[in-house]
């Protein structure tokens, strides 16, 4: 990779752990309802990418279904957890998305692992067990476990990206059109004050909701989407565990996050397993 493009991918870690944080201000600090949070993040993407819904993909349903499990679906049960959870607790937990990647792949690709994998999964799901028991992961393991759930929803659907013929932008686009209709109705169903958390602090609502889906969603996924068509997958993938590293650090500097020593072995026991994985990708 030259030196440009490796700038650009550590930029684009740089966003998407300070999505986590700014998500983290959203829901806890600005109040605002954490799935009408990811509605308005899905709205922000289909207006972005508009123009890229035409043509109507083949196989519309299975598109929009993987496209809700990659996007809306487990972006809201993140920003849910990250009512209680912390960023850098997000961070570590969200490390567990590779290894699930790989055993959905197994039960539905009928992909097979060799011994050096199968490690990389059991130290993976083992430094995310030790992160997750720590005392400041304890206190909040309810929102702990939905960040999980959005990992293994996130994996599920990345599993089946393979399987369907559509640009990865124009896939964002449908994914955002698939979250928005399902994410509407539970908002209206679940929650309540969407519109009064918008009146609370309209400049910094629009700044979250414009960072998360306009920064990260449209600017940050398609720069790696990019790298991912211009460079070989074994150069790009394990830069971006540098991601998990960057939420843990800014999450102790600007949410004051609660990082013990069990935590950091945690995290950093799952990020030697995810390395594994990545370095011996299928």
């Amino acid at each position: 990779m030259t030196l440009p493009a490796v700038a650009l991918l550590m930029i684009v870690n740089l966003l998407w752990s300070l999505n986590v944080v700014v998500s983290k201000i959203a829901v806890d600090d600005l109040g605002i309802p954490p799935v009408f949070y990811a509605f308005a993040r899905s709205v922000l993407v289909v207006l972005a990418l508009l123009p890229l819904l035409r043509p109507v993909p083949r196989n519309l349903l299975r598109v929009m279904l993987i496209g809700l499990s990659i996007s809306g679906g487990s972006f809201a049960l993140l920003y849910v957890g990250l009512r209680t959870a912390s960023p850098a607790a997000a961070g570590v937990v969200g490390l567990a998305g590779a290894p699930l990647t790989v055993i959905f792949a197994i039960l539905f690709l009928g992909e097979r692992v060799r011994w050096r994998r199968a490690l990389g999964i059991g130290l993976a799901f083992g430094g995310v067990l030790i992160a997750v028991s720590s005392p400041s992961a304890l206190e909040t393991s309810g929102g702990v476990a939905l960040i999980f759930a959005a990992a293994m929803l996130g994996a599920l659907g990345t599993v089946f990206v393979k399987r369907i013929e559509l640009s990865s932008v124009r896939l964002q686009a449908w994914a955002g059109v698939a979250s928005a209709i399902v994410l509407l109705p539970l908002t209206a169903m679940t929650e309540s004050g969407q519109v009064a958390s918008l009146a609370r602090a309209p400049l910094e609502t629009a700044a979250c909701l414009l960072f998360a889906g306009i920064v990260v969603s449209v600017g940050a996924h398609s720069a790696y989407f990019w790298l991912l068509q211009e460079y070989d997958t074994n150069q790009v993938v394990p830069l971006t565990l540098l991601s998990p590293l960057f939420t843990v650090a800014l999450g102790a500097w600007l949410t004051n996050d609660a990082v013990g020593m069990q935590l950091v072995i945690g995290g950093l026991l799952a990020l030697a397993g995810v390395a594994i994985i990545v370095l011996r990708p299928s």
